[in-house]
């Protein structure tokens, strides 16, 4: 027998449903008591952010409009002047050039190694945990024992890297002296810290559907075509979120350059490797010229801008989306 049943009307709508609290004003999402504990909860960064990110800035940008010495504990107003001698300083142009060719060179081979060994541990089964951790240990390393060991690694002479060159039967270059490879010797050392853009990638891999690698193989397609044509496509926003991160990264390097070449005063380092941050950090805390370190600041700080937008408006044409429809 058919049980017949009525859609409610509009009136029967909400019958059955406890009476508004008219207390409560309508369209109001969280009472106060919650809206104060969240406040609360978020109230350090809150503060943090203020004093020592925002605070900071702004003070940055006021003293770069000032002759400031900090050994002389001296203020006095300056205008425009430190970012004229920006534009005078020669050794602002090859800080930044320098940077700007690490940067272009470090980026791709980063976003490269990182998904190579994703893709290699996203196809690992049994002891994937393990092979997981051996890989993250490079990025918990404290920079300078990194230094320290890429710097025996690559001596030109009685370094590792030269010596397993010379048994292929291949002359090492002069990694840290030569100029052509100072820069190529810094990215080395960088990609020992992959392995954070690695764990993005892993994470990316794993969200990708199998069904199109299943309906891929049907059709035939082979690794390399599955790979551009499925997996580069799902995981193109990791893609271009690394590539942000890591464009604004390479642009502030500083620990790889100053350890390997500008810690010990005593040696001349190569002009190849004076890096924007490192000359900033000279100017601040070694000529103890403030104003002009902050005015540098700022300059940085207006081209990872305009870097990182045009970056997000031409990236987010070759960014698939889940929401995504044709």
């Amino acid at each position: 027998m058919a049980v017949l049943t009525r859609e409610p009307r509009t009136g029967d709508r909400g019958k059955g449903r406890p009476p508004r609290d008219p207390s409560v004003p309508k369209g109001r999402k969280y009472n106060k008591r919650e809206a104060v504990a969240g406040y609360l909860f978020i109230a350090p960064w809150i503060v943090g952010f203020l004093v020592f990110t925002l605070g900071a800035m702004a003070y940055s940008l006021y003293i770069s409009f000032s002759y400031y010495n900090l050994a002389k504990n001296t203020t006095r107003p300056a205008g425009l002047a430190n970012y004229q001698a920006l534009i005078e300083d020669p050794k602002v142009a090859l800080s930044l050039k320098n940077t700007l060719f690490y940067a272009v060179m470090a980026v791709p081979l980063e976003i490269c190694f990182a998904l190579l060994l994703a893709a290699l541990l996203n196809k690992v089964g049994r002891g994937a945990g393990v092979f997981r951790t051996l890989y993250y240990l490079p990025k918990m390393t404290p920079s300078v024992a990194t230094a320290a060991v890429f710097f025996l690694l690559l001596n030109g002479n009685t370094g590792a890297i030269n010596q397993g060159l010379a048994a292929l039967g291949i002359e090492g270059p002069q990694w840290l002296i030569d100029p052509a490879w100072v820069k190529p010797s810094i990215v080395l050392m960088t990609l020992w810290g992959v392995s954070g853009t690695m764990v993005i990638f892993l994470a990316a891999l794993k969200n990708v559907p199998r069904e199109l690698y299943e309906v891929a193989s049907l059709d035939g397609a082979g690794p390399v075509r599955t790979f551009f044509t499925i997996t580069v496509p799902m995981i193109s926003s990791a893609i271009f979120f690394n590539v942000i991160v890591l464009t604004i990264a390479a642009l502030q390097v500083f620990d790889q350059a100053f350890l390997l070449f500008w810690r010990d005063q005593s040696n001349a380092s190569p002009e190849s490797s004076l890096f924007y941050g490192v000359y900033l950090f000279q100017q601040a805390f070694r000529t103890f010229d403030f104003g002009f370190a902050a005015a540098m600041a700022w300059l940085l700080f207006v081209i990872i801008l305009l870097i990182t937008l045009v970056q997000v408006r031409f990236g987010n044409r070759f960014v698939y989306y889940e929401g995504d429809r044709d």
